[in-house]
């Protein structure tokens, strides 16, 4: 076969789920090359955008570089630059450094705000869809909230603590939602009352949240009222000035702070490329997702149009789901294409819509028949989210959105209301620690004392647990019989003055615990063996605790002894608090005057480079996976 040079633009989610798609099925096949053209480095999440715009996670939670994302994809080379121009005929992309020959081409270069000519939305407001969009609303509100604390005009003030937010669909109710709790953050650090901030939320439309039920709407719109956010409905924005917005029936807010979330359009670049355009400037493609009169040219993502005949020829949504279908048929049909087999037609199928009103609720219809509200419909946003990144294959971000959003996160802002943030100060585990691994530090210790001095590790008669066990050593020494009995008696030295006798987890080992100990201690040497390398294993654990080094690993590695130890029936309940104290210490326990702090970042820098590569701002032809 020839080689085959496919060309990707657009590292949104199409032309991700594209690249993946075309990746995966010719990984073994050195002669396609697949090249993926963004003007970014890096994925941004565009359904979080709000996140940050709202200042409830860093900027950087929803940034994945692209390096991260492809680093397993060898046969994808990722190209950091602006496409200028695209040669239907002699079929090459021209970029601002490079041109790019190709075979078959993706366009996915998504949409952009559709301000429909309003007048002042440009000037005077902002935009949302864009890592950098959300990152200037993010500034603009914090600098305009601490010019407020200082103005003594209050009629001005008011205009500087009022936002409106302009389209009440998803993007608009999530950005009003955020807003909406992220004010008291505000309030708190500018010394200002929470009462003096007013939020509006405008929609043309008669209702809020077309795409759902009306029962989902009426949700919303309760919780919002309820939390104090003014919703205008069948009134839409007609004029946007630097510090007011008059709405279409003449009413006017005075505001420093418009977010225009009303409409999206195809990338303005798109026009350019000769390729037939429908409303919104979107691309029209056929069954197949190819652009119309294009050869080898195919398109995906907020920019194609096409009418999906089982849809009442409605128009291929611009959301998420649609964006990974059209990319994965486009790139299904371009394996097609080359491998000589029959091509797909595209079918969407849209699962439900989830909307989050802030952090905590959220309202979600799903399947056409479940409605959900509440934590359980939050919860299921982010499984769908966590669910992307296993679609993409992507490990690493799917721990770093659990670490944003779940771990890491401010002010009680998610689900759990902060209940999980690892934020607090592990200094005051110091002392746990230290006590902790000293108790395995000592009980070690004592075992080998008693290896090299006496007949017994603790200088008294220990009974056999396993009967197995006895009939293996019957006529050993007497040492080696108490060596490996010892194995199965970890007494952790505690007092039982209480007038009553210890109580044991198993008063004897079940029976196939016994059959696998019988077959890794088949006699008295392999028990002296064991014996041996577990006192080892529980000094190592101790010190390592006591250094605060891999303190995540041993105090692991300790619940897994305990467990052990209980299980051979010489354990006892009063000594079971080893299993809560090693849970609470696995929380970064080691990074307070521990080796953590030093040994973890290192190893993790060492094994990140190994493993993605070097992570730059800029991706150059034939060096993206170096």
């Amino acid at each position: 076969m020839s080689k085959k040079n496919i060309v990707v633009v657009g590292a949104g989610f199409a032309g991700v789920a594209a690249a993946k798609k075309l990746s995966r099925h010719f990984k073994k096949n050195p002669d396609v090359l697949i090249t993926l053209i963004d003007k970014h480095s890096y994925q941004t999440y565009m359904t979080e955008l709000h996140e940050v715009a709202a200042g409830r996670v860093q900027p950087d939670a929803i940034q994945y570089d692209l390096q991260r994302l492809f680093s397993r994809n060898r046969n994808v080379d990722i190209v950091t630059d602006e496409v200028t121009h695209v040669d239907r005929e002699a079929k090459v992309v021209t970029t601002s450094s490079h041109s790019f020959n190709y075979d078959y081409l993706i366009l996915a270069m998504g949409g952009e705000p559709n301000t429909f000519n309003v007048p002042g939305v440009d000037e005077n407001g902002f935009t949302m869809w864009s890592w950098e969009d959300a990152n200037k609303i993010r500034r603009h509100i914090q600098d305009t909230v601490e010019a407020a604390s200082n103005e003594h005009n209050d009629e001005k003030r008011k205009a500087m603590l009022t936002a409106v937010v302009s389209g009440a669909g998803f993007t608009g109710v999530e950005l009003v939602g955020d807003l909406m709790e992220w004010k008291d953050q505000l309030a708190r650090a500018n010394k200002l009352d929470p009462a003096e901030f007013s939020l509006y939320l405008v929609e043309a439309a008669p209702q809020i949240l077309g795409v759902v039920t009306e029962k989902e709407q009426q949700k919303a719109e309760k919780y919002m009222l309820k939390k104090g956010i003014q919703i205008i409905k069948g009134n839409g924005v007609a004029n946007v000035k630097k510090d007011s917005v008059e709405l279409s029936d003449g009413t006017v807010i005075p505001t420093h702070t418009l977010i225009w979330t009303a409409g999206v359009k195809a990338n303005t670049d798109a026009a350019a490329y000769g390729i037939e355009q429908a409303r919104a400037g979107r691309l029209v493609a056929n069954k197949y997702m190819e652009a119309k009169d294009s050869e080898g040219v195919y398109l995906a993502g907020d920019l194609v149009y096409y009418e999906e005949p089982d849809k009442n020829n409605a128009p291929v949504p611009q959301i998420v789901q649609s964006a990974e279908q059209t990319g994965h048929t486009a790139a299904a049909n371009i394996i097609a294409s080359i491998e000589g087999t029959e091509k797909h037609e595209h079918k969407g199928t849209y699962q439900g819509f989830m909307i989050s009103i802030g952090s905590r609720y959220g309202v979600a219809y799903l399947m056409d028949k479940i409605h959900l509200s509440g934590f359980i419909a939050m919860l299921v946003k982010h499984i769908v989210n966590l669910f992307y990144f296993m679609t993409i294959g992507s490990g690493y971000y799917f721990v770093q959105y659990i670490y944003h959003e779940f771990f890491h996160i401010k002010e009680k802002r998610n689900i759990f209301r902060g209940h999980l943030s690892r934020l607090g100060n592990v200094l005051w585990a110091l002392p746990l620690r230290v006590f902790y691994g000293s108790m395995w530090t000592w009980e070690a210790i004592k075992k080998i004392y008693g290896l090299y001095g006496t007949t017994s590790w603790f200088g008294d008669e220990i009974v056999l647990p396993f009967a197995w066990l006895k009939e293996a050593t019957t006529g050993a020494s007497e040492a080696v019989t108490d060596t490996a009995a010892a194995v199965s008696h970890p007494v952790f030295g505690l007092s039982y003055a209480y007038g009553e006798e210890p109580m044991m987890v198993f008063k004897e080992a079940p029976e196939w615990f016994n059959s696998i100990m019988q077959i890794m201690i088949p006699n008295p040497e392999m028990a002296l063996f064991f014996q041996k390398f577990m006192t080892i294993v529980e000094l190592l654990i101790g010190l390592a605790i006591i250094a605060g080094l891999f303190t995540f690993l041993a105090n692991a590695a300790t619940i897994a002894l305990v467990i052990s130890f209980a299980l051979s029936g010489m354990f006892y309940w009063v000594n079971m608090w080893f299993v809560p104290v090693a849970i609470a210490l696995m929380n970064g326990s080691g990074r307070a005057f521990g080796l953590d702090y030093y040994v973890i970042p290192w190893i993790q820098k060492k094994l990140d480079n190994w493993w993605y590569g070097k992570t730059k701002s800029i991706y150059r032809p034939g060096v993206g996976q170096q």
